[in-house]
């Protein structure tokens, strides 16, 4: 359920409160079915099977909500409330009270309120949104003890760095730090979660080693040695040590030689020890940690991470949806849920880009929830007496294992990490375990902790390192590296090549095209594997459409969900967003595919290679224009070295120049164009000798071309006094700019008369006419632009080869022509009424005139109506209708 459903179900109960079609008493359960609390759960609280509430009227759901509806004074009560044994041991998130005027809400991890009248919890409705599994973004401040334990490991690394290795320390020896700096994190996070006893590793440092650290290595040495000897192999052992438990694991397995220590470097240590290491989250502190190794990213601590919300748009279509679906069906079967364990003991989870592990940690905390509540389902349709219990957990406990996920990384502390990471948060699931069923299995000894293994995932096999048949149920999932062509180093392109090279034009791919193509050679044939990546929207835009997606499509590969673009905005702070896509594959099926954005779900038959519900086509460039369109071309280059073009105070001083000034004219490019700034050239022909200003610039652009490295540089230095290449037209063209800003909705146009130059950042139609202009100032034209073009950056950059010449238009007749020119008419003329604003500022979404909107909407209107007879009100919508016209037009001409 997505946020726009959860507000529309919010306004629906307020509205049937207020009109009393829902009771006072099914209020809080109607408030729970609004943000999907799955029907069954809420119909046992409401028969007083999951109620743990004594007294009636109140609720209270473990883990989600102490509801209490009262009269007297509701500061008081949820005061009472929040601070009561209840809650704390419950570890209730919301505690609601109202008297079904006012209601008082506190979320008891953000400490955040609300205090309303019930009618405008609509209003409100984000307050409880983390029962819909969407927690606000995690920013650095909100994360304390993330943050602080980071800064201090960070430090603490940078001294001792310093203190025994060189500046160009060997990969060796950094090993080694990587590997000393985890077992730090372990001791330290293992004395505040009950692994070690209280502060028992903190105590060994601050008892018995000397105030100048200089006897830290020896101890840190027996310690190692210790953890790694299980308690009866240990010799003599003075009971400070012999107290401590055995670990194994393979952590302190390996002998490494401990860095030296000094009084500083021990007491950072004992600083660090004062922290609460419990509050720890694996899934944020690994990547933080990251920047531990890399002071270059200090600054971005706590922001460059893959939050839980990103990471869960990958998850939940990819599988935990289908598994909570399946949880539903066999509710009220204790066979059933049986078989569902065991199923979620067999899945392996595979990150080929793990990084410090995220999206496994994240993976096995929600397949680890959804057992406990298939095994708290079981418990009570076993009945709660104590012998159903002991004999129900006893023989299992958690099926889930850690050698269940899988993963590739490159980096060796980012690999370090994970592998530590997921020891930490399997720890933390088995206290979860322990505080719902009162016992779980034992932390220690270590087990394998998951299957991470160190390399490079664009290289190795994957089925190497996670094995599957064709019946293994396998999830594909991650963030691996994006790396456009043109920031790709030497090594990457060459592995990229070795990948690709049977796929023409395999070099315009980003690096990330490696990660959809190897996990489409892993599940071709396997129909229980599936893969779901982020990565940028590149990969379904420009050349690398028709270049990568064919090649994976004839492995009978199919996209099965896909989220649109969306804003990846948890980087670094001050950083550009990067505008991402999440791309789920699979075998080919009739099941139904999804396509995902920020506020709906559209259930589709196809989704195609530019996620679109639409025929599965590939739009290839053409050098002449598939619909009536005419001609397009670029303006006019000069390659001048600037002698020939003319900033605005140039040609004023040559406008005194009798013979200079008749050359002078109006020149424009895109920020002429857009902007309305000023620029102009000098457009010669025979008799600009007569000026010794001009005949300077033009012997300057003569030495210039003659020096040139290229062959055909060097031939235009005869022709100095002219561009390059000419293309001006001898008529009225219409212009259109080649690069504009991705916040516009449409692409500004303008008509110039054929003495105003047009340049090579200019697109040019000469002798166009209005209704021309009709179709370039579309909505459908831009939609087709969003998904078929490339970007520089994030504007959007044309191309008349694979946007222009390829537009879809259908063939129109001398009416509709003559009703778009209408039309554009009144574009150009309310555009007039503002002769004060730039087509930048009219263009401004923010900033747009109405008129001028209203003008651009019955353009759109009839333009849609040429392609459709039903209204395309969505941007699915209008390009579902473009691919299907373009399918039929290509259909056409073969």
């Amino acid at each position: 359920m997505n946020s726009v459903q959860i507000e529309e179900n919010v306004k629906s109960l307020v509205k049937q409160v207020s009109s009393q079609e829902i009771s006072k008493d099914d209020f809080v359960y109607e408030l729970l079915l609004a943000y999907g609390h799955r029907k069954s759960v809420v119909s046992r609280v409401k028969s007083g099977e999951r109620n743990l509430a004594k007294t009636a009227g109140e609720v209270i759901l473990k883990r989600h909500l102490y509801f209490k509806p009262c009269t007297s004074n509701l500061f008081a009560e949820i005061d009472a409330l929040k601070n009561s044994k209840t809650v704390a041991t419950n570890k209730i998130r919301f505690v609601v009270v109202t008297d079904f005027s006012q209601l008082i809400a506190i979320d008891t991890k953000t400490q955040d309120t609300l205090d309303i009248e019930l009618g405008q919890l609509a209003k409100h409705f984000d307050f409880f949104l983390p029962w819909a599994g969407m927690e606000k973004m995690v920013y650095r401040g909100e994360n304390p003890a993330d943050v602080k334990a980071a800064e201090k490991m960070a430090d603490f690394f940078d001294h001792i760095k310093a203190t025994n290795y060189p500046e160009n320390a060997t990969k060796e020896q950094l090993h080694e730090m990587v590997v000393f700096l985890n077992r730090l994190l372990f001791c330290f996070f293992a004395e505040d979660t009950k692994i070690f006893s209280e502060n028992q590793f903190t105590n060994l440092l601050n008892q018995h080693t000397q105030e100048d650290g200089s006897d830290l290595v020896g101890v840190f040495e027996r310690l190692f040695d210790v953890l790694n000897t299980p308690a009866h192999q240990r010799n003599d052992l003075p009971k400070y040590l012999n107290d401590f438990p055995y670990v194994n694991g393979g952590l302190f397995k390996k002998q490494i030689k401990v860095p030296t220590f000094d009084a500083k470097a021990r007491r950072m240590l004992l600083d660090s020890g004062s922290l609460d290491w419990s509050d720890i989250n694996p899934d944020i502190f690994g990547s933080m940690i990251q920047g531990v190794a890399d002071p270059e990213t200090r600054s971005k601590m706590g922001m460059h991470y893959t939050s839980v919300s990103n990471i869960m748009k990958v998850i939940e279509p990819l599988f935990l949806n289908d598994l909570y679906e399946e949880f539903d069906k066999c509710n009220d079967n204790i066979n059933k849920l049986k078989k569902l364990q065991v199923r979620l003991s067999r899945i392996k989870f595979f990150d080929p880009a793990c990084g410090s592990g995220n999206f496994l940690i994240i993976t096995y905390k929600e397949i680890r929830e959804l057992e406990i509540e298939i095994l708290k389902r079981i418990r009570e349709l076993e009945g709660e007496s104590d012998s159903g219990m002991m004999g129900l957990f006893d023989e299992s406990h958690s099926a889930i294992r850690l050698d269940q996920f899988y993963g590739i990384e490159l980096d060796d502390f980012a690999h370090e990490m994970a592998i530590l990471s997921l020891w930490l948060v399997e720890h933390q699931m088995n206290m979860v375990f322990e505080t719902e069923f009162g016992y779980t299995a034992p932390t220690l000894p270590l087990k394998q902790s998951g299957r991470i293994v160190a390399g490079n995932a664009a290289v190795v096999d994957w089925e190497l390192v996670c094995p599957a048949t064709e019946t293994d149920e396998v999830y594909i999932l991650g963030n691996p590296p994006y790396l456009g062509a043109r920031q790709q180093n030497k090594q990457q392109k060459s592995e990229l090549k070795d990948l690709l090279k049977h796929l023409k034009g395999c070099h315009n791919l980003d690096y990330i095209a490696i990660w959809f193509y190897k996990a489409s050679l892993y599940c071709a044939g396997k129909n229980a594997v599936k893969a779901a990546f982020v990565s940028t929207n590149s990969i379904v835009q420009g050349v690398q459409v028709e270049t990568l997606w064919p090649a994976i499509f004839e492995k009978a590969i199919e996209i099965d969900f896909c989220y649109s673009s969306f804003k990846w905005t948890n980087n670094a702070k001050n950083k550009a967003a990067v505008i991402c896509v999440i791309i789920g594959i699979r075998n080919t099926t009739k099941a139904p595919k999804f396509i995902y954005d920020e506020r709906s779900i559209l259930t589709v038959d196809n989704i195609n290679a530019y996620l679109s519900p639409a025929e599965s086509v590939f739009v290839e460039q053409r050098k002449k224009c598939l619909s009536q369109l005419p001609p397009v071309n670029y303006g006019s280059f000069a390659l001048d070295d600037g002698n020939l073009t003319l900033s605005k105070e140039e040609a004023e001083e040559l406008s005194h120049d009798n013979v200079a000034q008749k050359y002078i004219r109006e020149f424009v490019g895109s920020k002429e164009l857009i902007q309305g700034n000023e620029r102009y050239c000098l457009w010669l022909d025979s008799g600009y000798e007569h000026s010794e200003k001009l005949s300077e610039r033009v012997n300057r652009v003569k030495c210039w071309r003659e020096q040139s490295d290229r062959a055909a540089t060097v031939k235009l230095a005869s022709v100095p006094h002219k561009f390059a290449e000419i293309r001006q037209p001898d008529s009225p063209y219409l212009a259109f700019p080649t690069i504009s800003s991705e916040r516009r909705e449409y692409i500004p146009a303008k008509f110039y008369e054929p003495d105003t130059i047009a340049s090579n950042q200019i697109y040019v139609i000469p002798n166009a006419e209005l209704w021309h202009f009709a179709i370039l100032s579309s909505s459908m034209h831009m939609t087709w632009i969003k998904a078929i073009g490339g970007r520089l950056k994030s504007d959007y950059r044309y191309s008349a080869a694979l946007l222009y010449n390829t537009f879809p238009l259908p063939a129109l007749t001398e009416a509709q022509k003559e009703s778009l020119s209408e039309l554009a008419i009144n574009v150009i003329t309310a555009r007039e009424s503002y002769p004060e604003h730039s087509l930048a500022k009219l263009y401004d979404p923010e900033l747009m005139p109405l008129i001028l909107r209203e003008a651009h909407e019955a353009v759109d209107k009839l333009v849609c109506s040429l392609f459709s007879k039903k209204p395309l009100l969505e941007h699915e919508a209008r390009l579902a209708a473009l691919f299907n016209t373009y399918h039929r037009m290509i259909m056409e001409t073969k």
